[in-house]
Parts: C-alpha cells; sequence; structure tokens
C-alpha cells in the first residue's frame, strides 16, 4: 500500500523485452536503499525489486501491467519517473490510500501555468473510469495524491503546487502526454456495495 505522496524521481537506463513482458532497470535518484522483493510504486505501478545495486533496481513488468498502464507506450531509455517505497505499519497516510494497481490511462488536455502558484491540469479519462472522479475527491496521477477541483465530463482539474513541481515528474509532464490513472479505492468499494444483490 502507499499514500500517493511521490518520495522522488528514477530514470530509465536499460530495458529489454522479454517473451511475455519486459525487464526494466531505473536509476534512483538520491540516497535510496531497496531490498531484494521490496514494493515500489512507479508512476503508480506496484513493481517488485528483483536487483539492486548503487542506486539502480530492475523491474519485471509482465505484459498484463504494460497493456494495464501507459509503460507499454512511454518505457524507453531516459524516461523519468515518480517513485515511492511501499508504506511501513505506523507510517503517516498523508495523500490518500494508493494501492498501485492503476486502473487505466489518462491523458492531459490542456496546462495552465499560474506562475508562483504551480500548475493546472485537465485530464481526460475513459467512460469507464469517469465515475469514479469526484468534485473534491482523490486521485492518484502517475502515483501522485492529486485532489479533484472540478469535473466536466470525462474531464477534471487538478492544481500542482510548486513543491509537487519540484519533488515529482509531474513538472516535465506536456499537454497529451500519457498518465497512469488509479481511482480512490473507496469508490471503487461504494460501487460494488450499491451493485451487489445477494
Amino acid at each position: 500500500m502507499f499514500s500517493g505522496i511521490v518520495e522522488g524521481r528514477a530514470e530509465v537506463v536499460e530495458t529489454r523485452e522479454t517473451a511475455k513482458g519486459r525487464r526494466v532497470v531505473w536509476g534512483f535518484e538520491g540516497d535510496v536503499h531497496l531490498e531484494v522483493g521490496q514494493s515500489v510504486a512507479i508512476d503508480g505501478v506496484c513493481l517488485t525489486v528483483e536487483h539492486f545495486r548503487d542506486g539502480f533496481a530492475t523491474f519485471y513488468l509482465s505484459d498484463e501491467t504494460l497493456k494495464r498502464t501507459k509503460f507499454g507506450e512511454v518505457l524507453s531509455v531516459g524516461y523519468i519517473g515518480n517513485y515511492e517505497r511501499s508504506l511501513k505499519v505506523g507510517d503517516r497516510l498523508d495523500g490518500h490510500i494508493v494501492l498501485g494497481h492503476v486502473d487505466g490511462v489518462a491523458r492531459i488536455l490542456d496546462i495552465s501555468d499560474h506562475g508562483e502558484d504551480g500548475l493546472e491540469w485537465w485530464v481526460e479519462v475513459g467512460e469507464e473510469l469517469a465515475r469514479y472522479v469526484a468534485e473534491k475527491g482523490s486521485v492518484a496521477l502517475d502515483g501522485v495524491s492529486l485532489t479533484v477541483n472540478s469535473v466536466e465530463g470525462k474531464t477534471f482539474s487538478v492544481r500542482l503546487v510548486p513543491h509537487t513541481l519540484r519533488i515529482t515528474a509531474l513538472g516535465l509532464r506536456k499537454r497529451g502526454d500519457l498518465l497512469n490513472f488509479e481511482a480512490d479505492v473507496i469508490a471503487r468499494y461504494v460501487e460494488r456495495l450499491l451493485r451487489f444483490k445477494p
């Protein structure tokens, strides 16, 4: 489990196709130590560390992961993503509950620059995901916990404050870029409860 409070950035330094997926090596910024078998969310996707040494970690991405997330389209050497290590019991939950199970892919429609106040994004999701987006609710975009400002059909807006832009890779994203989208898990359980008929 994660909180959507990103710790920093990681960059793809090597990628290799396999029969049923892809093996990717990421270089982590800062003094980061990871253990083999540890869960790490990269751009909101929960991945397992296969190997770690001197700031470089290897992860295996299955064909399902590549199909469900934006990684099937964007992963190449030089790509920069966000990382967050999984929560430990007793950690503060400063964002919202993020599982690292991406629901689908969103796209940035427009970006407004508000100078020292950061950026505003308008983001579009598919109809099957739009129902989980609520004004003043939470979403995770590329693993970052964000508050929804407003909703119009399949589009919604979020504000990116200067700290978020400094710490994460969101400041590198451009109009038209894809984003990994995870809905608030509470919305999924509410939907299931309302639809359940014993």
